[in-house]
């Protein structure tokens, strides 16, 4: 029996990587080679062979590796563009087979979209990075659940969440202190404004609010005001914010490699773009303890999971 069991498992792995073949590779493009992008490449591709397909079958490609190719020659059937880069070079270029876009903001990929007269569906779809707001809100509730009002900058890219932030913000008990910073040169008046009337500063993914120039002194002056900031990278956490929820490069990968599988089986990339599944809190132990809070990043995502239900 062990013997039958052995060689039916080596007949359907065979199959499978016959299977995958015969219907064409998973060419995978990269923006670039640092560190965040190689990594979901690579817990995606392993996943990927996990899964059944052969080695031979993923193609990994830088952006101009992809330019330089023809497409008879990838004989691709789905492409996996990581980052937003890759992902405006796939829509220019009008890839024939599906591409599925991940390791970037909303904002990024909707750019692209508008930018190349496209709209999100089956055949040209996303996994954001970004964070469902009411999970953001949720974490608020679980290490601050003293807090009432939040504070938020809105900058160009945010200002589309504004609408679904309100709602989500007043169906958890939340009130909402903001400033819209479009435009303006300066951002620190505003947010010394909103920071006088809030008791935890909600920081959404934004280049003209939050940038190297920007972000060091934002903490300080948060920090000072005594208002602790939920953000959205670990980087932030490590220079000086309470918490951060992110989803990392790895689960990235693994989240792009099942909707990869699916599609090789003949389901289609889901129409609409997909948040991410799974995620990572961190917690800056010392500003935890300047709050005199005692938090641990572990036990907020398990709580979050919980409130998900995800296994």
């Amino acid at each position: 029996m062990r013997c039958l069991r052995s060689l039916l498992f080596g007949m359907a792995l065979g199959l499978a990587g016959l299977w995958a073949h015969a219907g064409g590779r998973v060419v995978i493009v990269s923006s670039d080679n640092t560190a965040a992008y190689m990594e979901a490449r690579q817990q995606l591709s392993t996943d990927l062979v996990r899964g059944g397909v052969s080695v031979d079958d993923i193609l990994r490609l830088s952006v101009p590796e992809w330019a330089a190719q023809s497409e008879p020659a990838l004989q691709a059937r789905i492409y996996v563009a990581l980052g937003t880069q890759a992902t405006d070079a796939l829509a220019a270029g009008r890839a024939p087979v599906p591409v599925l876009a991940a390791l970037l903001p909303r904002s990024s990929f909707e750019r692209t979209l508008r930018n190349n007269a496209l709209k999100a569906s089956s055949a040209f779809t996303a996994i954001y990075l970004d964070q469902p707001l009411q999970r953001q809100l949720a974490l608020i509730r679980l290490a601050l659940p003293q807090a009432k009002t939040l504070g938020v900058l809105w900058g160009p890219d945010s200002q589309p969440k504004a609408t679904v932030l309100h709602a989500q913000a007043a169906n958890a008990g939340f009130s909402l202190n903001e400033a819209g910073v479009a435009g303006k040169p300066n951002l620190y008046p505003d947010l010394q404004q909103v920071l006088g009337g809030s008791d935890v500063f909600l920081a959404l993914a934004d280049p003209q609010v939050f940038n190297s120039n920007t972000i060091q002194n934002i903490l300080l002056t948060t920090f000072r005001a005594q208002v602790p900031v939920v953000a959205f990278s670990p980087a932030y956490v490590r220079a000086g914010a309470l918490v951060s929820l992110h989803t990392t490069p790895e689960q990235v990968g693994r989240q792009a490699a099942t909707l990869v599988q699916a599609a090789l089986r003949g389901k289609p990339l889901p129409a609409q773009p997909q948040e991410p599944n799974d995620f990572e809190v961190s917690v800056n132990a010392h500003v935890a303890r300047a709050f005199d809070l005692a938090l641990d990043g572990k036990v907020l995502r398990q709580g979050l999971r919980q409130l998900e239900h995800l296994p």
